[in-house]
C-alpha cells in the first residue's frame, strides 16, 4: 500500500487534515465539525455485471445516484456495488473508506474514475485519506493533479440523480 501522505507531499499537493472518529455514511460525516466550504463527497465503487469494468463514481454528498440511468451513460450493463474483496483488490480500501484518493493503489489503471460535473466546478473537495478516520481538504486543482499523477483521467459528466 502506498502512504497517501507521502505521495501527496512528494508531489507538492497541499491539503488540510482533520482527524475524527470513524464515519461510514454521509449523514455521519455531516455531523463532523470540519471548517470551511469544501464540497463534501460521496463515492460509489461499482462494477458491471460481468465484473470486467470497475467504476469509482464521485458526487456531492447530497446526491442520490440513479444507477440504472448511469449504466446507459457509461455503456455498462448491470451496474452494482462491488464486493469488499474487489474494493480491497482494486483500491486497497475497506468498506466505509471509499475515496477518490483510492486510485493511488490502482497501478494497473483498472478503475474508471467518474466525477459529477457539478462537483468538479467546486474550489475544493473533502476526501478520506484511504481511511474513514480522517478527512482531507484539497483544492480541486490538487485533485486533478493527483489523478493525472496516478494515470487516471476522470470522465466528467452530469451524473443522474434518483428522484
Amino acid at each position: 500500500m502506498i502512504d497517501i501522505y507521502e505521495f501527496l507531499n512528494t508531489h507538492g499537493i497541499t491539503f488540510e487534515r482533520y482527524d475524527h472518529e470513524a464515519v461510514y455514511t454521509c449523514e455521519q460525516a455531516d455531523c463532523l465539525d470540519i471548517p470551511g466550504s469544501a464540497a463534501k463527497t460521496k463515492n460509489l465503487f461499482l462494477r458491471d455485471r460481468k465484473g470486467k469494468r470497475h467504476f469509482l463514481v464521485t458526487v456531492g454528498s447530497e446526491k442520490s445516484v440513479d444507477i440504472k440511468t448511469l449504466e446507459d451513460l457509461l455503456g455498462a450493463k448491470g451496474l452494482s456495488f462491488a464486493s469488499a474483496d474487489r474494493l480491497e483488490r482494486y483500491l486497497g480500501l475497506a468498506p466505509g473508506s471509499v475515496t477518490l484518493l483510492g486510485v493511488v493503489n490502482d497501478a494497473g489503471g483498472d478503475v474508471e474514475v467518474i466525477v459529477d460535473e457539478d462537483l468538479w466546478q467546486c474550489d475544493s473537495l473533502q476526501c478520506h485519506p484511504l481511511v474513514n478516520t480522517s478527512t482531507l481538504i484539497m483544492t480541486t486543482d490538487g485533485v486533478r493533479r493527483f489523478l493525472a499523477l496516478t494515470g487516471h483521467e476522470p470522465t466528467i459528466i452530469r451524473i443522474p440523480v434518483r428522484r
